[in-house]
């Protein structure tokens, strides 16, 4: 993995990863003491309670982690930008992984994951995306867990980054979608710069 990012970088808030918000502070009280059930918790409780906008046909596009929560859905940025805040208020150091994925029809999309550190050396990326007929996701302290395995040979990329905040890119494309549908059926970014 690279960093992008000073150590301390990837414990601190942002525009998107605003974890001093008070409904964030409250669900995080829900969850277990200790740094790997913590986020072992953290990590379900986004993959499985906050739905996944194209799955679930909702045309809303939140992109700061109190949105997500309050409105219990997001894009995959979406979802890891709430499972960053939550890591980072219980002091976790975690940040913003992508993949460039083949979107079936000839072109490619941007897929985002979190890396977090398990250990006082150890990262892992994980995928709270969350599961749907043939896709699962799970947690492991142990392996990258990604829901999606790229395709070197069809172009698909592993990108070896890990951002501290999310890309500008990948925060415009969201801030600006009018809809969940009009920003997957072009306006995600492809790759990152």
């Amino acid at each position: 993995m690279i960093f992008v990012g000073e150590p301390w970088d990837f414990l601190g808030a942002g525009e998107a990863v605003d974890f001093e918000h008070p409904a964030i502070q409250a669900l995080s009280s829900r969850f277990p003491d200790g740094d790997l059930a913590y986020a072992q918790a953290a990590f379900d409780f986004v993959r499985d309670e906050i739905t996944h906008s194209m799955d679930a046909s909702d045309p809303r596009v939140p992109w700061r982690a109190s949105d997500v929560l309050e409105q219990g859905t997001g894009l995959c940025y979406a979802k890891s930008i709430l499972y960053v805040a939550l890591l980072r208020l219980a002091g976790i150091p975690s940040g913003f992984c992508y993949q460039r994925l083949s979107n079936g029809e000839g072109g490619f999309v941007l897929h985002g994951l979190v890396a977090v550190q398990v250990g006082e050396d150890r990262w892992v990326r994980l995928d709270p995306r969350g599961d749907r007929p043939g896709l699962r996701t799970w947690f492991s302290a142990e392996e990258d867990i990604p829901a999606y395995r790229v395709d070197p040979a069809a172009g698909e990329v592993d990108y070896p980054e890990v951002y501290a905040q999310p890309p500008e890119k990948v925060l415009r494309a969201l801030k600006e979608a009018e809809d969940c549908a009009s920003l997957c059926s072009g306006g995600l970014p492809s790759e990152l710069p």
